[in-house]
């Protein structure tokens, strides 16, 4: 019998399996397709890693993940964190910047006309919030660098059902069945599938996202990160080692059946994401010279979703911001595995707990043998 069986090697199971490892667990990890695959959460190449959000708490959990990435920087000997400045704006730049003071995170108003001169590769507007910590992470390096500290990865093994008899927990699987003291579910948007039958309750609304890759028209110097803070908050990052610049629309996307994803272009959201180019980057060509999807795991709330369940713990809900927390999220969710004393602050156990989802009285104490997870559709959940 292994000590953890997680399912889902995206970006939290990583994170999970190195900080379990790491405290000496026996851990394999179970994984459909391949680390990274097309159809994953977690797959590109790069994604933001900023301290502004409109409320201190993920502000100061931002400043523990960035530590941390550069724990795991220093074991990989490889860059994860690219350093770049990065500007904050819109209708909701106030109370970013009142989070980031309450934090103590380091940050500077800039006047339109500052951001100009400073940043001639983005075009703002009006105030900006200046952050000097940002990052671009490089996400598939940190998802290698995550790998690499996992010995047992399991890909192409489709999950069947889960069984918690209390005592352990049996997963079957298409390779045959793996016994564990305690299972992590880390399946992206096909967590809730795998939860539903035992009673947990996990809504969620996986969205496939479109982003768009832009091309400079001419030497100009690039543009930095950008964030305005709307209703559909669009945003910007240079891409490492490249000359692109990635934009999206968050959060956009057509709610999507995980197993059925469409990789095709959106049509229409590539000419939202060229309008964005055309008003926010003079310096680049607002046809896209590439285009990629990536589907999104939200909660009903964009908090995330951290809790255990008898002997299976869940790692959930990263609404398509969760990437910048991953190293944070491994020891989370640690933590519950091996019931470590501190971990989560009793403020986030609480936010980030199944039961907001519906009384906690109505939610189960354990998973049961009797209700042990129903065959999958079309295979196991991937990450």
């Amino acid at each position: 019998m292994r000590d953890v069986a997680i399912i889902g090697a995206g970006l939290l199971g990583l994170a999970a399996g190195r900080a379990l490892v790491a405290r000496g667990n026996d851990v394999v990890m179970l994984e459909q397709a391949d680390v990274g695959h097309a159809g994953s959460g977690s797959k590109g190449s790069c994604r933001i890693f900023r301290l502004g959000y409109p409320d201190a708490t993920y502000v100061a959990a931002a400043r523990r993940a960035g530590d941390m990435w550069r724990a795991v920087e220093d074991e990989a000997g490889r860059r994860i964190l690219l350093p770049t400045p990065q500007l904050t704006f819109g209708a909701g730049l106030g109370a970013v910047r009142e989070a980031m003071h309450a934090a103590g995170a380091p940050c500077e108003m800039l006047t339109a006309r500052e951001a100009a001169v400073r940043f001639p590769a983005l075009r703002v507007g009006g105030p900006a919030l200046l952050e000097p910590e940002s990052c671009v992470i490089a996400a598939d390096v940190a998802l290698s660098a995550l790998a690499a500290s996992v010995p047992d990865i399991r890909t192409g093994v489709h999950v069947l059902r889960l069984a918690d008899d209390g005592h352990q927990v049996t997963v079957h699987t298409s390779a045959g069945p793996v016994t564990a003291r305690t299972a992590v579910i880390t399946a992206g948007p096909w967590s809730g599938e795998l939860l539903a039958p035992v009673g947990v309750p996990l809504p969620g609304r996986p969205t496939l996202e479109q982003v768009a890759y832009l091309r400079p028209t001419g030497p100009t110097a690039a543009a930095p990160i950008f964030i305005c803070h709307a209703e559909r908050a669009p945003y910007g990052l240079p891409v490492p080692g490249s000359p692109l610049y990635k934009v999206g629309l968050h959060p956009s996307g057509p709610v999507v059946d995980p197993d059925a994803q469409d990789q095709s272009e959106d049509q229409y959201l590539i000419g939202k994401l060229s309008e964005v180019a055309a008003k926010y980057l003079p310096g680049y060509d607002p046809v896209p010279a590439a285009t990629e999807r990536c589907i999104y795991d939200n909660s009903p709330d964009e908090d995330f979703v951290i809790d255990r369940i008898g002997n299976v713990v869940v790692g959930s809900g990263t609404s398509g911001h969760g990437f910048k927390f991953g190293p944070l999220f491994g020891e989370w969710l640690a933590d519950l595995v091996t019931n470590a004393p501190g971990g989560l602050a009793p403020e986030l156990r609480q936010r980030f707990a199944l039961s907001r989802f519906r009384p906690a009285s109505e939610v189960p104490s354990r998973t049961s043998s009797d209700s042990a997870l129903a065959p999958r559709k079309r295979g196991a959940a991937r990450s």
